[in-house]
């Protein structure tokens, strides 16, 4: 008998969607309310104002060409920002997930007051999970840990749970096509990138002997070759391709159908959950670069278990040990701005979070939310004055579902009927049947997939118990109910793994997740936007906004070291972010000393 206990988690915006502020004018006008509405409109690309430049050396590491290749990230993100502040400010951070908890984590290292607020009952953001009544681990989606994630390695290593909480995978890549056969990307190699990768591509079974020559002609005139002599000449060319798919440029010179459908496809789903007709060549060029140069890009980690345990839990006690506040179930209501005699705001003062509207005020605050909670939250005025603002809008997401599924055998153990069927005795830390690795399918609709069991035995693996398989559904399934994508998901495994149709499914979960990643389609990179904005002391921190990665944890991490690189280099001076807010608030009290009725 198949017990389906379907936990079902639609995500589709947490923050409220109205918000109003209080405009503060000068003191010979009269105090008015300003309410912000969020109409979406479009407007095209402009340049950031000079406001938003960066103005920390360390946020500048983190753009640019040489961001790739510089092997002190890590170091930075292990040992912190370097630098106390003269000046204490006390700052807002709304959202607590991977970007807004690093930033924390800087922020407090640098003297700073800093107060998390998050509108869900957990941390996390995009890369949450939590327990339900029976002890299962959900998460919102796969996450595997590319060996080019150096900050978010740095991070790990400051709070002491890099050495204890990845395991790391083979040099493989593989992909598992219908009736079990398996195609592989083998980087295992005594030679390093490039070497390494070239004979990956030229052994690889998932392509044919045509496709692989297409294949190689393509790769062979990219942008990746000039940069194995020519690094920024190679990463210019890469940058100039955000307006075309990665199926325009791969056909263009030589790239073949059956290359796309087969191997990339797949990768391109594994990325940003869109296929190669709809996904930027840039996105798709970056990792492929990456690869090429550097041997430890390709190589996959997965964690020991949970997000929450292994990731999650050691930031939060790095942020309770320095003094920083985080308040769950308390989401942004509004955004509390001054402006100026025309209107335009100058200044952020504070925020009104949670049920009751509390008042919060800051020195500065940082929005750390993602695509659809920042659309949420953004008032009208701060889109009609500054174009870095209404910009955001044109970034667009993708809908996901997350499934698990346990069953009672090794699904992925296709070489031994008995070795498959075998749950007894004590399997864990990773001796568990079947592929120890992440997994792609050109056969299947979800993007990868692996069986936690296996690859994060820690707390996914149960004793009497096998496979717990977890898949992530792109939006060619989003549409279906619990039950369906549950069984579409069974019978797809069935048909990838032939002999795990003598297994049951014993338990199962859907989270759907309906606005993930901002989609990775041509044209988007000019509208992400930088940490520092136009108005002062109000930021911005999030995997979409600009950082030179992917909408990916490690985007997340940069994005956070950089908006505290940012208010750190602006705290202090007669300018600085506490100057600022002593102006003001010296304003205030000036303007209360006037009575109602005096005249300019």
């Amino acid at each position: 008998m198949v017990r389906l206990a379907t936990a079902s988690a639609y995500i589709l915006g947490w923050t409220a969607a109205s918000i109003s502020a209080f405009h503060l004018p000068s003191p010979t006008t009269p105090l008015t309310r300003v309410t912000a509405s969020t109409s979406l409109h479009m407007s095209t690309a402009a340049p950031p104002a000079d406001s938003t430049d960066f103005k920390s050396e360390s946020a500048k590491k983190q753009v640019g060409n040489d961001s790739f290749l510089n092997e002190d990230l890590m170091a930075r993100a292990q040992n912190g920002p370097g630098k106390k502040n003269d000046e204490k400010l006390k700052i807002g951070i709304v959202g607590a997930g991977l970007a807004g908890m690093i930033a924390a984590m800087d922020l407090a290292d640098a003297g700073h007051d800093v107060e998390m607020f998050e509108l869900r009952p957990f941390v996390g953001g995009k890369v949450s999970s939590w327990q339900d009544k029976d002890g299962n681990h959900i998460e919102m989606g796969l996450h595997v840990f590319f060996g080019c994630y150096y900050n978010l390695f740095g991070i790990m290593k400051r709070t002491g749970s890099f050495d204890t909480e990845l395991r790391i995978k083979e040099h493989v890549h593989t992909f598992v096509n219908e009736g079990g056969s398996l195609g592989a990307l083998d980087f295992r190699f005594p030679i390093g990138a490039p070497v390494s990768g070239l004979q990956a591509f030229a052994k690889t079974e998932q392509l044919g002997i045509e496709d692989k020559f297409h294949n190689a002609l393509r790769l062979g005139t990219s942008p990746i070759v000039r940069a194995l002599f020519d690094f920024d000449g190679g990463m210019d060319m890469v940058r100039d391709l955000d307006d075309i798919t990665f199926t325009e440029w791969f056909t263009q010179l030589g790239g073949s159908r059956g290359s796309l459908d087969r191997m990339w496809d797949p990768i391109a789903y594994a990325l940003g959950f869109v296929d190669c007709d709809n996904i930027s060549a840039r996105c798709m060029l970056t990792i492929f670069m990456l690869f090429a140069i550097r041997t430890e890009a390709s190589v996959l980690r997965m964690l020991e278990g949970s997000p929450q345990t292994c990731l999650h839990d050691p930031i939060l006690k790095y942020l309770d040990d320095r003094g920083v506040t985080i308040n769950l179930s308390t989401g942004l209501r509004e955004i509390v701005y001054d402006t100026d005699e025309n209107g335009k705001p100058t200044r952020v003062t504070g925020i009104k979070v949670g049920p009751k509207e509390e008042l919060k005020e800051f020195d500065a605050v940082v929005c750390a939310l993602d695509v659809p909670g920042i659309k949420k939250v953004l008032p009208q005025s701060f889109r009609d004055n500054f174009p870095m603002f209404d910009n955001i809008y044109n970034l667009d997401t993708v809908p996901i579902a997350t499934v698990q599924v346990r069953f009672d055998g090794w699904v992925t153990e296709m070489e031994d009927d008995v070795r498959m069927m075998d749950i007894s005795g004590d399997q864990s830390d990773g001796r568990g049947g079947g592929i120890d690795n992440l997994l792609y399918s050109a056969d299947a609709e979800f993007s990868c997939f692996a069986d936690l069991a296996v690859t994060s035995p820690g707390e996914y693996y149960k004793e009497g118990e096998g496979s717990l398989i977890q898949a992530v559904f792109d939006e060619r399934a989003f549409s279906r109910n619990e039950d369906q994508i549950v069984k579409d998901c069974i019978d797809q495994l069935h048909s990838l793994f032939p002999s795990s149709r003598k297994l049951k499914c014993t338990w199962s979960s859907v989270v759907k997740l309906g606005q993930s990643l901002y989609r990775e389609k041509p044209g988007q990179d000019k509208f992400r936007p930088k940490q520092a904005t136009p108005i002062s002391n109000f930021f911005l921190a999030g995997s979409y906004t600009y950082q030179d990665y992917l909408d990916s944890m490690e985007g997340a991490t940069r994005s956070g070291l950089m908006v505290a690189d940012e208010i750190i280099a602006r705290a202090d001076g007669p300018d600085g972010l506490k100057a600022q807010s002593a102006k003001a608030n010296a304003s205030k009290k000036e303007e209360r000393k006037i009575p109602f009725f005096a005249t300019a």
